[in-house]
């Protein structure tokens, strides 16, 4: 007999389950899992149905399995972006439920108006396997880099960023658009979240450093022209130079599958690669109906075992994407 499974928006008698199982959560949006707690501080999750700030939280339950889910969607974006979900999907799991959870809110990002529901995870994952049963396609690849809080005696670059200014949007625009794979860029743009700093040479926008920083961490996404690669390593200096937080926490900073010819600054700034993923996407339409699941045992490769947050993973060479 197949278990009925009742998914629904976290309500305040979920509080408690909630609780109990984001302990033990896989963290599917780096941005916010390495510069704040992504799962959320139990203070805050009463705000957080009250007021959702564009964080919308589900529960699936089934007879003997429990489990929730979160993602991230704004207004003025086109992609919703998956935060957690919790438990973590183990080798010998049936993965039943976690299809039931990522339909359901496929169904709800695309009801508050998204296009897309994102997620950065594994290829040696599970969870991998699991998200392309449920709709999801690798876009790109990302490694992202490294490095500890950086020192006052740290030498500046001779070249200088500033923060972007209202002024700067055309050339920002311009320069996303000739840096990202035409396929990728609704996915692989900066999020309406991040800051930016910007390098100009010659009077145009020849880099774009978009960043957000936390109690854990800053993390960066550099956009930078191929004009300007002798370059890239001064521009990356100068940019965690100019934010304040990257003397106080851990610098971390996401190179995509596209932006190969980053890897060498990267070195020469003593960066260390320290995690790779895979940016699945799974395109939203209206009118989404509910998919009927049938358990299935999956049969993967087996990784390291799971730190609580993210971890170091090896993406396969013969992977295909569209990086």
């Amino acid at each position: 007999m197949t278990n009925q499974t009742d998914t629904h928006e976290m309500k305040l008698l979920d509080i408690p389950l909630m609780i109990r199982l984001k302990q033990n959560a896989i963290v599917l949006h780096s941005e916010l899992g390495l510069t704040e707690d992504a799962r959320g501080q139990n203070s805050a999750l009463l705000s957080s149905i009250v007021f959702p700030r564009g964080l919308y939280t589900l529960v699936a339950r089934t007879d003997n399995q429990d489990m929730v889910g979160q993602f991230r969607y704004r207004s003025d974006d086109v992609n919703a972006h998956i935060v957690y979900l919790a438990p973590i999907l183990d080798e010998e799991d049936d993965d039943t439920i976690w299809l039931h959870i990522l339909d359901a809110m496929a169904q709800q990002a695309g009801k508050h108006g998204a296009q897309s529901l994102v997620a950065e995870v594994e290829i040696s994952h599970r969870l991998f396997e699991t998200m392309r049963r449920a709709g999801y396609a690798v876009y790109s690849r990302q490694v992202i880099w490294q490095h500890s809080p950086i020192d006052d005696e740290t030498q500046k670059p001779e070249v200088t960023v500033t923060e972007e200014v209202n002024g700067d949007q055309i050339g920002i625009a311009a320069l996303l658009g000739c840096t990202i794979p035409r396929i990728l860029q609704t996915v692989m743009g900066p999020s309406t979240d991040m800051d930016g700093l910007v390098y100009r040479k010659d009077g145009r926008v020849e880099a774009y450093i978009a960043y957000s920083e936390g109690k854990h961490g800053v993390y960066l996404i550099p956009y930078l022209h191929p004009d300007v690669l002798s370059d890239a390593s001064d521009i990356i200096a100068a940019a965690v130079l100019a934010i304040d937080k990257t003397q106080k926490v851990p610098i971390y900073v996401s190179v995509r599958g596209y932006q190969g010819w980053l890897e060498n600054a990267m070195l020469d700034l003593g960066f260390t690669p320290w995690l790779e993923q895979a940016v699945m996407v799974k395109h939203l339409t209206a009118g989404i109906r509910q998919t009927s699941f049938a358990s299935v045992k999956l049969t993967t490769r087996s990784g390291k075992q799971p730190a609580p947050n993210l971890r170091v993973v090896t993406i396969n060479d013969n992977q295909k994407d569209t990086s």
